[in-house]
């Protein structure tokens, strides 16, 4: 049973922006963690940004400043809007999410961490 769909993928030139989507089906809890993890052929997958049922945000470095997370709760909703888009962040883009947990830092929680995962969506950066 899927619970995480992503959408909002494409292909941009560098410099442009992409808006990604995920909507999660499951049940709602008070806490929770979600996050954008991102994959590119040949690499391992890597955490790109997380957000807490709080409120707060965890970035990589890779993409601080340049990224932003953000989630509505009203329609089960997480968001990962990318401005200044560069060549290396041309991968698979997957939403994942843990429910009852709490997730805190300076960064992304490594993918171990998340139970449910989207089915990801393209983004390719020319």
């Amino acid at each position: 049973q899927v619970q995480l769909v992503e959408s909002g993928g494409g292909s941009v030139q560098a410099g442009g922006s992409l808006r990604l989507s995920c909507i999660d089906s499951g049940e709602t809890y008070s806490s929770y963690c979600m996050g954008w993890f991102r994959q590119a052929p040949g690499k391992e997958r890597e955490g790109v940004a997380a957000i807490n049922s709080a409120g707060a945000t965890m970035y990589a470095d890779s993409v601080k400043g340049r990224f932003t997370i953000s989630k509505d709760n009203a329609k089960k909703a997480l968001y990962l809007q990318m401005d200044s888009l560069k060549p290396e962040d041309t991968a698979i883009y997957y939403c994942a999410a843990r429910s009852l947990a709490v997730c805190a830092g300076h960064y992304p929680p490594t993918a171990d961490f998340f139970p449910k995962w989207g089915q990801g969506t393209q983004v390719t950066v020319s």
